[in-house]
């Protein structure tokens, strides 16, 4: 009966996502791509959570209202409608981002050519 005897898996914790290398070994062109989509991802997080915030508590009641999906996929427009300002030249905030980040990785803010 012992060869029965049931043993849990491995229950192992996943990792946390890798965040963008920047260091050693890395070409310039390779870093700079990567902070600049960085920024532009760091700008649409922080405006799909300015537009959740100001869609909040905002619901149409009635026979053309959203139902209860109304609120489940407010999320998702909000986060499609931050991509889609980003896209269109964002509020200027990747910009302002991605200058820091350059400044922090010891690189000048003009793209080498």
């Amino acid at each position: 009966m012992a060869d029965l005897a049931f043993v849990p898996p491995n229950l192992a914790v996943s990792k946390p996502p890798v965040a963008p290398t920047f260091g050693v070994g890395v070409s310039e062109g390779v870093k700079r791509t990567q902070i600049a989509k960085a920024a532009k991802d760091f700008e649409s997080s922080f405006l799909s959570v300015m537009m959740g915030q100001m869609f909040q508590g905002d619901s149409l009641k009635g026979p053309f209202s959203g139902g209860e999906a109304e609120d489940a996929f407010k999320s998702f427009m909000s986060d499609a409608m931050a991509k889609q300002v980003v896209r269109s030249g964002g509020i200027g905030l990747a910009a302002t981002v991605q200058k820091e980040m350059l400044k922090l990785q010891g690189l000048s803010e003009e793209t080498k050519k």
